[in-house]
């Protein structure tokens, strides 16, 4: 006689729902359960019913371990190996046999049920999966045996899982354990089934399985000698747990929540895309999206590596950061251009309110401690000579020939110490960020743009106050005498170097000061070159994008010769400044960061074969040592071919020229300097750090926009190219002259200074990708 039903054991033929106390019906094929009361409800019925549920728990399972042990021992007298044996996890593999019906581990995310079909060597076993895939499993990956199923039909597995997704209703787990847990009371799935099901048969027990093996709340697994077990978790245990779970489903809700707004804005076309800003709204939104770009940029911790890693497997990305970043480029998050670079190194590209407050307050008291000792020299004619593009105009220049035939010239520096005080907010803000950074899409200032624009920088026919360096040169270019001073000047021409070597070539009459100037550069030049100064003018490339954000923006490319007539002489004269700064340092034993460049072991005449131009200094570059810092004396800068250097013309945009300007202003007035030389090591190290980064930002954003011009130029097109180096047999370094870019390839014929030509195979920006072949004929 088979098990009764458990209300007929337990309660003597009472009909009053065989698991009453669970608050279902007893599960039969077909039938799903009733909804299970609350824990509230189960307190309702007081004493009573809980003596009464536990008295039925108790005789179920004292009835079911006493037929499993006379079970056992009847089966162990006679040989055999009954179902028991068979379902449990302790169950000896070797056991298995055709036709057994089991669950194993697919992988880690994934159990099968499968027909055992013949073995497979001495320990393996060949099964047909209930996606009809025949395959080769381990008795390890076993996790449990359907009982009473034997010469199973694998054709039936699919029916077998539909019967059984009547009976898995996973709110039996709580019940159970509401009833369980108060007596502590280990399980088996037998029994569980039993109690649940109303009976242990084969589906009923692979259900009792499926739910209990899956549970992650109620019940633990066990093992003890003969068999495993499940035992109910602590209630404490269980509030946490479920918390967790309920947490895990929440999260699991937002990032399907997110995911459809992810799909939905790739879907729309990319003028209709939401704008950047509707993704910082809501804050888990903007969390998830964050994630993506730390994620996109290699700068992620491990909660976002995590969260990022998850949506990107939702949408079917890979998971790596190319994908992210196409994927924020495909919601519109990103435009298709976006630079990296700017998240990845974290730039100051915009200013604390606190900073831009302190810049207005400036831009309205406009100080000038210095007006009682300032030098007007606004009757000069003033030359500031810059790119086009130039928003912080900081130097400019005069000349004049002296009566005894000497030229006397003028460095006018724009004086933003005026207005910054050393140890202020704006100097600190300043100081972390070392330099203004200039990228071919935009230009983030060291100073607040209306500040550095305006109050800072020298406008034309305005009075402007300055530093004013003039040095009076000696027939042979070297220094006579000079001076500093603080000055008042009226710039005169706002010059870009294309205009400016245009005036030069008119010679006009009126223009007698420009070629003055000229006359000053050259025979700096000559000087210099006697001392022993490296010619290291390039090509250099220039690009402005003026729309960025378009997925096709215009891009203007300027090629920049460095032996320009206009850009040597102010070449000439802000290495002038430098010097003679350095000498007012020296002389009055005054800090400042002075800069220095050893010359290299290898004498300049080693590549006086190469012709004049990019090639030879190219060969210059490459043996150059690395520069040098002294902060209390002058050393000596042998590239340039003087005895002392100090950067002091640029104070808007570099930090350690603005460090100088303080340090000079200070003497200029009688003061002490602000700043000790160990002081200024420290700052300058500091600012350095940020210029090094600066530095990068520049050289790979113009990288990727000379890819990308590169990439829009009609396929086949040929390009002159200059031999710089070979690096190896007749692999060559090339100077592309019509973009000014360095590339490698291999050339058949030519040496140093020969000109090639050249075409782009391939372009692709995004990925640093350029492929250039040698064209013949």
């Amino acid at each position: 006689m088979g098990p009764l039903p458990m209300a007929a054991r337990a309660a003597g033929g009472c009909s009053s729902a065989a698991l009453a106390f669970f608050g279902f019906r007893p599960l039969r094929r077909g039938l799903r359960p009733a909804a299970a009361f609350s824990w509230a409800e189960s307190s309702h019925y007081g004493g009573c019913r809980s003596r009464l549920a536990h008295s039925l728990v108790d005789s179920v399972l004292d009835e079911l371990r006493s037929r499993r042990l006379r079970r056992v021992q009847v089966s162990a007298k006679l040989g055999l190996q009954g179902t028991k044996e068979l379902s449990d996890n302790k169950i000896d593999k070797r056991a298995l046999q055709k036709g057994l019906l089991l669950e194993f581990q697919k992988d880690s995310e994934r159990s099968l049920l499968a027909v055992v079909e013949r073995p497979d060597g001495k320990k393996n076993w060949m099964v047909t999966d209930q996606n009809g895939i025949l395959s080769s499993i381990k008795p390890q990956q076993v996790t449990y045996v359907v009982p009473g199923v034997m010469n199973f039909d694998s054709s039936r597995i699919d029916e077998f899982l539909e019967k059984a997704q009547d009976l898995l209703d996973p709110t039996v787990l709580e019940c159970a354990w509401m009833e369980l847990s108060e007596k502590d009371k280990s399980i088996t799935v037998e029994e569980f089934a039993e109690i649940v099901y109303g009976n242990k048969e084969s589906l009923e027990s692979y259900c009792a399985h499926f739910l209990l093996s899956r549970d992650i709340v109620y019940f633990v697994k066990v093992e003890s000698r003969d068999y495993s077990m499940y035992q109910p978790r602590s209630p404490p245990q269980v509030e946490e747990l479920l918390r967790r779970k309920l947490a895990k489903e929440e999260a699991e809700k937002e990032l399907e929540e997110f995911v459809h707004l992810l799909k939905s804005a790739k879907a729309l076309p990319m003028e209709s895309k939401p704008p950047k800003s509707s993704w910082l709204v809501d804050d888990k939104v903007r969390q998830k999206i964050e994630a993506l770009q730390a994620y996109a940029v290699d700068a992620c911790d491990d909660e976002q590596r995590r969260s990022a890693g998850n949506i990107l497997k939702a949408m079917g990305f890979t998971r790596t950061s190319s994908a992210a970043l196409k994927l924020l480029i495909n919601v519109g998050y990103f435009p298709v251009h976006v630079n990296l670079d700017l998240f990845k190194y974290d730039v100051r590209i915009s200013y604390t309110e606190e900073v831009l407050s302190a810049a207005e307050e400036l831009l309205v008291d406009r100080p000038d401690s210095d007006m009682h000792i300032r030098k007007d020299l606004s009757a000069l004619k003033v030359y500031a000579i810059d790119v086009d593009e130039a928003d912080e105009l900081d130097d400019a220049l005069s000349a004049t020939r002296l009566p005894d035939g000497r030229i006397k010239v003028w460095i006018h520096v724009a004086d933003p110490t005026c207005l910054i005080k050393p140890r202020s907010i704006m100097d600190r803000e300043a100081m972390h960020r070392g330099t203004s950074i200039f990228l071919p899409t935009a230009t983030f200032p060291m100073f607040p743009e209306r500040l550095a624009m305006s109050a800072m920088s020298l406008q034309q026919g305005k009075q402007c106050k300055s530093v004013s360096v003039s040095v009076i040169l000696h027939p042979d270019g070297s220094i006579a005498e000079y001076t500093l001073e603080n000055s008042i000047i009226k710039p005169t021409y706002m010059l870009t170097y294309e205009s400016a070597t245009e005036l030069l070539y008119m010679n006009l009459e009126e223009e007698e000061e420009l070629r003055i100037l000229q006359e000053a550069a050259s025979i700096r030049a000559q000087w210099r070159r006697a001392q022993g100064s490296i010619d290291t003018a390039m090509i250099e490339p220039r690009i402005k994008v003026s729309n960025p954000d378009d997925p096709e923006p215009n891009i203007n490319l300027y090629v920049e010769d460095q032996a320009n007539p206009a850009m040597q002489l102010v070449s000439e004269m802000m290495i002038l400044c430098g010097e003679a700064v350095a000498a007012f340092g020296a002389d009055n034993n005054l800090p400042l960061p002075y800069r220095g460049h050893p010359q290299s072991s290898t004498a300049v005449s080693a590549f006086s074969h190469l012709p004049d131009g990019p090639a030879r200094s190219f060969a210059n570059i490459s043996v150059l040592r690395a520069a040098e810092m002294d902060f209390q004396k002058p050393v000596p800068h042998g590239v340039l071919g003087i005895p002392g250097y100090v950067q002091f013309t640029s104070p808007i945009r570099r930090y350690v020229d603005l460090l100088a300007h303080y340090q000079v202003k200070a003497f200029l007035r009688g003061d002490s300097p602000p700043y000790s030389a160990g002081d200024l090591e420290g700052m300058t190290f500091i600012a350095s750090m940020h210029v090094k980064v600066a530095r990068r930002l520049h050289s790979n954003s113009l990288r990727y926009w000379l890819l990308e011009y590169l990439r829009r130029q009609p396929k086949g097109r040929k390009y002159k190219a200059l031999i710089l180096k070979f690096v190896k047999d007749r692999m060559a370094v090339l100077l592309l002259l019509e973009v000014g870019m360095q590339v490698t390839t291999t050339v058949l014929r030519g040496k140093v200074g020969d000109e090639v030509s050249v075409a782009v195979e391939t372009a692709h920006p995004r990925d640093d990708i350029l492929s250039i072949r040698e064209v013949l004929g």
